[in-house]
């Protein structure tokens, strides 16, 4: 008799535990890219490395010059309409032609990511940080029979911290003025906390 009891109780159970899930909620599909931000009469456009405009239902909080590069969270809508999650202007710099080495700082970083995109050398890497703003910029070396590329990094005197993480962006498009080739080959070269580390890259016609 009792084993019958626990049988009923067991299959009483599992008809009831379907009953007590939740339903799954659907997240909405989204993408995260670096863009350049155009404005046009007033109106924030978001052009992608592809070449691709979007095209936001409305931008909140946000104020942007033409060519400020972006970080973007987006979720499309039709076409080219998107609605944005969030979106986060970061260092945007040129090609410095002067002012090296005097001005060249070889602090460490660590390297999360480089690639070229849009015109654009992009790069994500990791340094410490504590309160005061570090300083970034793409310095040409003037007396190299090739293109060779330096970045950067000053610490700016900034204390011991905690590892963050910085995205930059520099327009490369200024080197298409000095060859006819259908590409641009060039070298960069970053400090890491590992030594000097060299980068073949190509900005494509």
């Amino acid at each position: 008799m009792r084993g019958r009891v626990y049988s009923f109780l067991v299959l009483f159970l599992f008809f009831l535990l379907p009953g007590c899930e939740k339903e799954s909620v659907r997240m909405d599909s989204y993408f995260v890219d670096f863009a350049t931000v155009l404005v046009e009469n007033s109106n924030f456009r978001f052009r992608l490395d592809n070449g691709r405009v979007l095209i936001p239902e409305k931008v909140n909080n946000f104020s942007a010059e033409e060519g400020q590069r972006v970080i973007i969270n987006y979720v499309p809508i039709e076409e080219n309409m998107i609605r944005i999650n969030y979106v986060t202007a970061i260092f945007t710099g040129t090609i410095q032609s002067d002012g090296f080495p005097e001005n060249y700082s070889d602090d460490p970083v660590n390297i999360q990511s480089v690639w070229v995109g849009g015109d654009y050398l992009n790069l994500i890497i990791e340094t410490e940080y504590y309160n005061a703003p570090h300083r970034v910029s793409l310095l040409r070396n003037p007396s190299s029979s090739s293109i060779d590329l330096y970045f950067s990094h000053s610490l700016n005197n900034d204390p011991p911290g905690y590892p963050k993480k910085m995205y930059a962006s520099f327009l490369l498009s200024d080197l298409r003025n000095q060859t006819t080739t259908s590409s641009v080959p060039f070298r960069l070269f970053i400090n890491t906390y590992s030594g000097l580390r060299t980068f073949e890259l190509v900005l494509q016609r």
